[in-house]
C-alpha cells in the first residue's frame, strides 16, 4: 500500500490520508496497553503521521497510552484533535452544506466514523444471529437490533454494499474507508482500529481509489445527501444544547 497526504485546509500542515483514532484504546476497547502501544507504532510505520485523541476515550486511559508510547519511542508524533464531522456510505448529510462550504473556503475536513460505528466492518449481516450482548451492539443495542424497522434500510444497504465491494476487488471496510476520501473536501479519514488484525485489514487499502463507476453504484444505493445512519447520536455539540451559546453574541460566548 502508498499513503497519500494533503495539506490541511490553509494550516500548511501535511498530514496522511488516514489518520489513527484511538477511541478503541482502553477500557472501551482494548485494555492491553501494550498492544495498543504497538498499534501506534505499526501504524506510524505504514505512514500514519497523526493521531486523533480525546480525554472521553476510556476516560482519559486512551491519553495514558499515548504518552506511554511517547515517552518510550520518543518519534515525532502530531497529536492532533479538533471536531471533526461524521461521514461514512451510511451518514451522507454532510454532503449537503458542510463539504460545499468547507470546499468553498479552503478549509481541511477530517471525517470519523467511516465503518458507521461498525455496521461496515462486514460483521453484522441482515442474514445473520446477531448478539445483541456483546461488542459495539451491546453498548446501543437499538443500533444493530434487526426487529426495529428503523435498521431493515440500513441492513438492506450493507447487504447491497458488500456485494458491491466483492465486484470491485475489495473487502467491505476497505470500500467504507475509500469512500470519504473519494470526496474532493475531504483531508483525511479517521480509522479507529481495535486490534492489529483491523489496523492491517483498513491499511492494505489506503492506496484503493475508487473509480467513478463504483461511486455511481454507491449514490445509487444511498442516495448523495442522504442518512441511513444517525451518527449525531454517538456526540452532541454543545453549543446545541445551550440556548445562550447560540443567542448571545460571539465576543460573549467568547469570553464565557
Amino acid at each position: 500500500m502508498t499513503m497519500n497526504y494533503h495539506i490541511l485546509g490553509g494550516t500548511g500542515i501535511e498530514v496522511s490520508a488516514y489518520c489513527l483514532g484511538t477511541m478503541m484504546f482502553g477500557a472501551a476497547g482494548n485494555p492491553d496497553h501494550d498492544m495498543c502501544i504497538q498499534i501506534i507504532r505499526t501504524a506510524l510505520d505504514r505512514g500514519i503521521n497523526f493521531v486523533d485523541t480525546a480525554d472521553m476515550y476510556s476516560d482519559g486511559e486512551s491519553e495514558q497510552i499515548i504518552d506511554a508510547y511517547w515517552v518510550a519511542d520518543r518519534r515525532a508524533l502530531l497529536r492532533f484533535r479538533t471536531e471533526q464531522p461524521p461521514y461514512s456510505l451510511l451518514a451522507r448529510g454532510i454532503e449537503s452544506s458542510v463539504l460545499p462550504i468547507c470546499q468553498q473556503l479552503g478549509m481541511g475536513v477530517l471525517t470519523w466514523s467511516p465503518l458507521a460505528w461498525g455496521f461496515l466492518s462486514g460483521r453484522y449481516r441482515e442474514a445473520r444471529n446477531i448478539d445483541l450482548t456483546v461488542g459495539r451492539p451491546a453498548l446501543a443495542p437499538h443500533r444493530f437490533d434487526p426487529a426495529l424497522p428503523g435498521n431493515a434500510e440500513k441492513f438492506q444497504a450493507v447487504e447491497r454494499l458488500t456485494e458491491l465491494a466483492a465486484s470491485a476487488g475489495c473487502s467491505l471496510p476497505e470500500l467504507a474507508v475509500a469512500f470519504p476520501m473519494a470526496h474532493p473536501a475531504v483531508t483525511s479519514v479517521i480509522i479507529g482500529p481495535r486490534t492489529m488484525q483491523q489496523l492491517q485489514d483498513l491499511l492494505d487499502g489506503a492506496s484503493l481509489a475508487l473509480k467513478d463507476d463504483i461511486l455511481d453504484q454507491i449514490d445509487q444505493i444511498v442516495p448523495p445527501g442522504t442518512n441511513l445512519y444517525k451518527p449525531d447520536e454517538a456526540w452532541s455539540l454543545p453549543a446545541l444544547a445551550d440556548p445562550a451559546r447560540r443567542r448571545r453574541p460571539f465576543a460573549e460566548r467568547a469570553a464565557a
